[in-house]
């Protein structure tokens, strides 16, 4: 009995030693242990953090091996006609030219069987891209397709073309009618008599058609009193002449209250021939804008009061950008619609602003920042050491 009371006392007493040493090590561990695993893992993201942090520098300096020399661009044209077109371009070139790359710009002067002669041009000169300004499908599928499989990369704008591997960019022309309708139609509380100018044949004219002919539903007591437009070597002028038409036919004050323009082509001429009219009650909403367009719009008492327009300038920048993506192998989207804002008179000061100065007045104008490759800046960079 003695012995095993001896043995109890001994098993209790080794239990009590072991409890406090293993309670010393929990205590050790929730202590010291823990801060050191914690300690590990923060060095762990540390590392890793530093890693990619130094591949993203590393990839920033790294140009693609495909635009370490000059490339070559075609940029066709299925017509150039008025400032917006010549805006256009200069934003191509200017950022061609930031790249150290060359750029050829075919006009086809509205001729598709032209333009999509010039496609085939490109292909045989094996250029590095193709950029594409208007166009129909129907009449550019094919050589496309062609340039698409001999790897060179095709970037369109205001097209509907739909061929894999081709990127299309728009000014989203559905959002460009609807914020110039829907002023119109809230300038004119919902009722009055309209003279629309638009013509078909262009892939943004039709869309932008396809909005007004909802707006007409929308606001059944708007009427549309005439109904014109041509695209020509003198688009500006051409609606000028037909305009002064309309206004003899309708002479009144109050028979025409507004001119929808599809076009700013369109708006020019529709706004020379009011003035020259005197007759500036008739307001004028359009569509696109230039420097031009701006200072008709600025001009005292004129007629032409509010446009829905992009940068032309940062669309012939954002079709680049997407050029060199596709040369560099990088992943671009099918589609991409830049954002249209609306410019009204009563937004603009006093004094003469030019489409450089107009995002101080129209928040988010021409800074889509989009297409943009760490890359681009070392190959800007690059450039200007030359």
């Amino acid at each position: 009995m003695k012995r095993f009371k001896a043995l109890s006392s001994l098993f209790l007493l080794f239990f009590a030693v072991f409890s406090i040493l293993a309670g010393c090590t929990h205590e050790q561990d929730a202590v010291s242990s823990k801060p050191a695993n914690e300690a590990k893992t923060t060095n762990n993201k540390t590392e890793t953090t530093s890693s990619h942090s130094t591949a993203t520098s590393d990839e920033q300096a790294a140009i693609p091996e495909k635009l370490k020399k000059p490339v070559k661009i075609a940029a066709i044209m299925q017509m150039s006609i008025g400032t917006f077109s010549s805006q256009y371009i200069a934003g191509v070139k200017e950022q061609v030219q930031k790249f150290g790359g060359e750029v050829q710009i075919y006009n086809a002067d509205n001729d598709l069987t032209k333009m999509a002669s010039y496609v085939e041009t490109a292909i045989t000169q094996n250029v590095d891209a193709i950029l594409l300004d208007h166009g129909r499908a129907d009449a550019l599928e094919g050589p496309v397709k062609k340039a698409v499989e001999k790897g060179i990369p095709v970037v369109a704008f205001d097209n509907d073309l739909n061929v894999p591997g081709v990127t299309v960019i728009d000014q989203d022309d559905y959002s460009l009618a609807w914020k110039t309708l829907k002023t119109l139609a809230e300038d004119l509380n919902g009722e009055g008599n309209i003279v629309t100018i638009w013509v078909g044949g262009f892939t943004p004219m039709e869309r932008r058609h396809v909005i007004y002919e909802a707006f007409k539903k929308r606001y059944p007591n708007i009427k549309e009193v005439a109904k014109f437009g041509t695209a020509s070597a003198n688009t500006a002028l051409d609606t000028q002449t037909q305009m002064e038409a309309i206004l003899k036919k309708y002479p009144n004050k109050g028979d025409i209250d507004a001119v929808f323009a599809t076009w700013d082509e369109f708006a020019k001429g529709a706004t020379r021939a009011i003035e020259q009219a005197g007759r500036t009650e008739i307001k004028v909403y359009g569509i696109d804008l230039s420097d031009e367009d701006l200072q008709m719009i600025q001009k005292p008492n004129s007629p032409w009061v509010a446009t829905t327009a992009t940068d032309p300038a940062e669309v012939g920048r954002v079709q680049v950008r997407f050029a060199y993506q596709k040369i560099a192998g990088e992943k671009t989207p099918n589609i991409y619609s830049l954002e249209p804002h609306l410019v009204k008179r009563s937004d603009l000061p006093d004094k003469q602003v030019s489409m450089n100065e107009l995002s101080q007045y129209i928040p988010g104008w021409g800074q889509s920042n989009v297409a943009i490759s760490p890359w681009m800046k070392t190959l800007e960079a690059q450039v200007n050491k030359k």
